[in-house]
């Protein structure tokens, strides 16, 4: 009896793969994909807060937007009597006046020189140091409210 030579078979003939993905429709376009980025973080997407928070800071849970006009955020500038002394150089002075014009000057701290202030308004304990020491302020708020009268 003679023996018969098998064929081998060649590597493109062994069967399709589908590389991990199960049936081939599946890995095809976006039929199956799911959803991208922050997809499925409804309901059930406890797991997923931590990763939520990371990214995107605390932004991204409870309501923001539109509030009413009484909670509207006083958005003022603010600034110490103590940053005024450490800073004096930096702020621009025009008749001897520091003009802090966008500032709402606070009390915390102490002055050790006279200062004319220019601010659009003043805390009452700022008021009281500033005056206690000689200096003196101009408040426009005040004057903003006068001109409406």
């Amino acid at each position: 009896m003679m023996k018969i030579k098998k064929k081998k078979k060649s590597k493109n003939q062994r069967g399709r793969t589908t590389h991990g993905h199960g049936a081939r429709k599946k890995w095809k376009k976006s039929g199956h994909k799911g959803g991208v980025g922050m997809a499925g973080t409804g309901k059930r997407a406890d797991h997923k807060k931590t990763l939520v928070i990371k990214l995107y800071g605390n932004k991204y849970f409870g309501k923001q937007g539109i509030t009413s006009r009484s909670t509207k955020k006083d958005k003022r500038m603010r600034i110490n009597i103590a940053d005024i002394e450490r800073n004096i150089g930096k702020f621009y002075q025009k008749d001897g006046w520091l003009d802090l014009s966008k500032y709402k000057v606070l009390g915390d701290g102490e002055l050790s020189k006279k200062l004319k202030i220019k601010a659009l308004s003043f805390s009452d304990s700022a008021k009281s140091k500033i005056e206690k020491i000689g200096g003196e302020i101009i408040s426009l708020e005040n004057k903003k409210k006068k001109e409406k009268e």
